[in-house]
Formats: structure tokens, sequence, C-alpha cells
């Protein structure tokens, strides 16, 4: 059996290597140099546009080709039906194991609490120039004031916050509309001590109360757009998803004739994972600079302290809901529906396993995945031929768990509200953009922009997380591989 070359493995430890040394610079520049980030920071919003940009056609080009590689589908057969009942099935456990986790744990709690109570800083400084009153920004690191009504508590004024200016170690917080005790004064002068925030829920997502019928109704109408220009246009995700598989259904059962479409879509596929390799290339100069804009707009290592505990509780969470369906949800299904025992069939598995880590890459690891399956765990070559090749393009258990797990993050730093009809997209999102995630390192950031835009979050917020993906997409890439082997025992059966 074919071994997996070196030449992908080197490039990919190169990959690391860039992005470790990118994160390190850009934590140095941004932390000790605010201003110095600040200005790097626009080479960081060009790579989020970037990968913004090949999202619809990266979109189209997965789906169809990946359910056009199937053959006719009217042909599947039993082998085909079981196994895409199976990778949809897990991806969907998975994505839901993310979302309860995240609900629970609440690693973004502060930035949520932050939308519901006050923040009372009562010995922090101002000092008040005209219409702005600046602050030390470790005074008051909270990164989002623009929804907060501010109270200088020693005066006992209020006012509407207008704008919030970071330079440096610096806060300028420009505000209109003082009272006292509800009526209208002139704005104050001099210096003073003692805040309080009360911050404001971001409306986008205060939805009146609905039933569940509603509910599905509004999802499944959003299934279907009127037109597919406009809804890529619009960064309409999900009908744009329906649209795609529904194609490449369609091309598979036209035979000869459908043939070159089908192509067309083969080679426009393999041009965008270029695209992304591309993108991986600049990837470490994207993420540093990303960092050292945070940070800068942080005004340095003080201020951005809390978000980095912050970070450490999102990478909790993801590492736990990695590791529940890792070891719970999938050898449970491997017992009872694969009759086989989950410690001996890991113990087999673990060379690719280990690689898959090493590589952060499902498609790499290939090769070593179905000697694994065939030689060690006794799996047909039948199965393994048709059931693991499938898995490495279009089951992704551990990436769409992520995903879920990184939007809901973001919704809750930014102190965004997340509703049924929101969470219910986020896991259909997540679950379907499991099939367009290439299997190679970094590509879930590229799908993680899908699900973003599903639920219209700003996509900036990957800015946070991106310092510590490179570890986490070696963790989920792992548990992409023991799903598609875990896989091949149950089908196999």
């Amino acid at each position: 059996m074919q071994q997996p070359s070196a030449k992908p493995n080197n490039r990919n430890n190169t990959l690391l290597v860039g992005i470790i040394a990118g994160i390190v610079s850009g934590a140095l520049v941004g932390g000790f140099w605010p201003e110095a980030g600040l200005s790097v920071k626009f080479a960081g919003d060009l790579f989020i546009r970037f990968l913004m940009m090949i999202v619809m056609p990266l979109i189209v080009a997965a789906m169809v080709s990946g359910i056009a590689r199937l053959g006719d589908i009217r042909q599947l057969g039993s082998l085909g039906t079981r196994t895409l009942g199976y990778y949809i099935g897990t991806t969907g456990l998975s994505v839901l194991t993310g979302i309860l986790l995240v609900l629970w744990i609440q690693p973004g709690k502060a930035g949520l609490e932050h939308s519901k109570e006050s923040i009372t800083r009562a010995d922090a400084k101002y000092r008040i120039e005209g219409n702005t009153i600046r602050m030390e920004a470790s005074e008051l690191p909270d990164s989002d004031l623009t929804t907060s009504t501010l109270h200088l508590l020693d005066r006992n004024l209020s006012a509407s916050i207008d704008s919030v200016q970071r330079s440096g170690g610096t806060i300028l917080i420009t505000a209109s509309g003082w009272t006292r005790r509800a009526e209208a004064v002139s704005p104050p002068e001099g210096e003073g001590a003692g805040i309080r925030l009360d911050r404001q829920p971001d409306a986008r997502f205060m939805q009146e109360k609905r039933g569940i019928g509603d509910i599905l109704k509004e999802v499944i109408s959003g299934l279907v757009p009127s037109n597919i220009f406009k809804a890529m246009a619009n960064n309409d995700i999900l009908p744009v998803v329906t649209f795609s598989l529904l194609l490449g259904a369609a091309l598979s059962m036209t035979g000869e004739a459908g043939r070159t479409a089908i192509m067309f879509f083969n080679s426009l596929n393999e041009a965008m994972m270029k695209i992304i390799h591309l993108a991986m290339q600049v990837a470490p100069v994207g993420i540093g600079a990303l960092i050292a804009g945070r940070l800068g707009e942080a005004g340095g290592f003080g201020g951005f302290w809390p978000e980095l505990q912050q970070l450490g509780k999102y990478a909790a969470t993801v590492i736990g809901g990695l590791a529940i369906h890792s070891l719970v949800t999938l050898p449970l299904l491997l017992k009872l529906l694969g009759k086989r025992s989950p410690s001996g069939y890991a113990v087999r598995t673990f060379p690719a396993l280990f690689t898959a880590f090493s590589t952060a890459s499902s498609s790499a690891t290939l090769p070593l995945t179905i000697e694994c399956a065939e030689e060690k765990n006794g799996i047909s070559k039948r199965t393994a031929g048709f059931v693991l090749p499938l898995g490495a393009t279009v089951n992704m258990d551990g990436t769409a768990l992520y995903e879920a797990v990184a939007v809901i993050f973001i919704a809750q730093m930014n102190g965004i509200a997340l509703g049924p009809p929101e969470l219910l997209v986020i896991f259909l999102t997540a679950t379907l953009a499991a099939i367009g995630a290439a299997g190679i390192p970094e590509a879930g950031l590229v799908t993680m922009v899908l699900v973003l835009k599903a639920v219209n979050l700003p996509v900036e917020g990957i800015a946070l997380i991106l310092s510590i993906d490179w570890f986490l997409d070696r963790c989920r890439t792992t548990v992409n591989v023991w799903g598609d082997s875990v896989g091949a025992g149950i089908i196999d059966r």
C-alpha cells in the first residue's frame, strides 16, 4: 500500500512553522507597539477579503463535484446509501455536540454578559476634553463600547456613546445627550473617577418569540431562492448550497450528456483548491497582521488579556467537544452498529491518526488510513476503497463541530444574542459545509466564512481565533480521519 509522500508532509510542516512565526511576530508587534500593529492591520483585512472572495465558487464547485463523484445517485445501492447516511448522521451529531457544549460553557461569556448587564469600574480615572472622555486602555479593556450608555458615577451623569477610538494605550470616547436623573444638562468638564457602562444587545438577532413551526417554515423557505445569482451576490449561503446539491445530483443522472459539465466543475474544484493553497501560502502574513491589529486595538498585551483568557476557554470547549465525539459517540456507534471493539480498532488505527495530527490533512493521510483499515482492521477492499476516499472528501466531523463552536463563540464575544432560528441555521450550514471543506490544512477557515455569513455575523471575528487555530486544525483533522475509519468498520458489516 502506498505511503503518504514526504512532499505533502514537508509542505504542511513548513506551513505550520510559518503560521507559528506569524502568530509570534504579530503578537510581539501588536503587544509592544500597538500603533505599529494598527498600521499593519490592513494586510490581515486583505487576507479575510481573500477568503470571502472564494467562498461562493468553492461552495458550487466542491458540492457539485462531490455529489457527481458518487455516480448516478439512483444506482448507489446499499453501500452508497449507508455510507452517505452514516456521514450525514455523524456530522450532524458532532455539530449538535459542539452547539450544546458551547451554549453550556459559554467561552465568550464576558461578551454575552456585557450585552445584558452593566460594567462598573469604580476607580477608573477619566479626563473630559470637550465632547471627548479620555481614559487609559488598562482602565477599560473591553473592546466593544459602541452600543453602551456611559455613566459618570462621581457626577451622577449619563450619556449615549457615539464613537470609540483606541490609540495606543488610550481610549477616546465621544458621547452626547448628557442627562442627570433623566433631565438634559450641559456637557461636563474636568477630571474624575468611576464609570459604569450599560451595554445593549445587538439588535440584529433580538427577535420575537415564535413557534417551532414558524422557525422551520422560515428556514425551509430560505433554502429555495427566487434568483440563484441574486442569492450569490447577497452572500445567501443556504440557497446556494441547495442549488449546488441539486445540480450535482441532476448531473450525476444525465449520463454521457452531463459528463462535460461534471468535468468543468471538477476542474473548477481543483482550481479552487489551488487558490486555497495560495491563500495558505500568505496565511502566515495575514494571520500575523490580524493578530497585530487586534492587539493594537486593545492597546497592547494588557488590554488583550481578558480576550486571551476567553480564547483559552474557547480552545478547551472545542477540544472537549472533539473528545466527546471521538471518545464517546463514535466508539459507541462502532460497538453497537459495527460489532467491533473500539479500543482495539483505535489502536490499530493509531498510525493514521498520528499522521493526521502531524499533517493536518485528511487527504494526505488517506493512503495510510486505507492501509490500517484493510491490513490491520480487516476491512474489505471494496468497502475501504469506497468509504474512505469519499470520507476524506465529504466527511468532516471535527471540522463541522469546530465551525459551530467558533461561530457561536464569535457571537458571544460580540454580545450578539442567537435565537433558535440562528442556531438551526448554524446546525444546517455547519453540517453541509463539511461537504465543501477541502482535506487540506486550514481549509476550515474558508468554510467558517460560509457559516458566519449564513447568520450575518462579523467575519472579522475570525481574527481572534487565528492564534490557536493551527493547533485546533490538527485536533479536528485527527477526529475527521477517526470518523472515516469508524465509518468503514460500520459500513463493512
